[in-house]
């Protein structure tokens, strides 16, 4: 029987990942997490559906999930990362679909809060958006390299 992982765990987690939000402080997750909601997803749960009215940003605290668009396979991301951005960024519906690939522990929280979030504390919006950018570029060049990888296998 394996047992969820508490607030301060995926806290943990969410900071030190690899393809973190890596230009928040201690004080702007503490700041996020106390708007965001806890949630989990079973293994297979659709929580962002391409196409569809969404208006969340979750943060992958354990787990890992699988994004595709159309039904074909784009990325997994895990602890760390961050799904429902571009939407978020472009004000628009997900381009993408986010699936559970085992179960899945996340913080979500609403564009409305993140919003006022950073009106009120502007520098904890600046530092979110670099790291999205950061994230975003990383992502670009991943896929990439993957195209190259798959020209020359041709």
């Amino acid at each position: 029987m394996s047992t969820r992982p508490s607030q301060d765990q995926l806290l943990a987690s969410v900071q030190t990942a690899k393809n973190r939000l890596q230009y928040l402080s201690h004080n702007d997750w503490m700041l996020l997490v106390d708007h965001a909601k806890q949630v989990t997803f079973k293994k297979g749960e659709v929580f962002i559906q391409q196409g569809s009215q969404s208006k969340m940003i979750y943060v992958i605290g354990a787990g890992k999930v699988n994004v595709s668009i159309s039904g074909m396979g784009l990325a997994q991301i895990g602890p760390g990362e961050i799904c429902g951005e571009m939407a978020f960024l472009e004000d628009s519906r997900p381009s993408a679909t986010a699936t559970a690939e085992d179960e899945v522990q996340a913080f979500c929280i609403e564009w409305q809060k993140l919003i006022e979030l950073f009106e009120l504390f502007p520098h904890l919006g600046s530092r979110f958006y670099r790291s999205l950018a950061v994230n975003l570029s990383r992502r670009l060049r991943e896929q990439i390299a993957l195209k190259k990888t798959m020209k020359t296998q041709m």
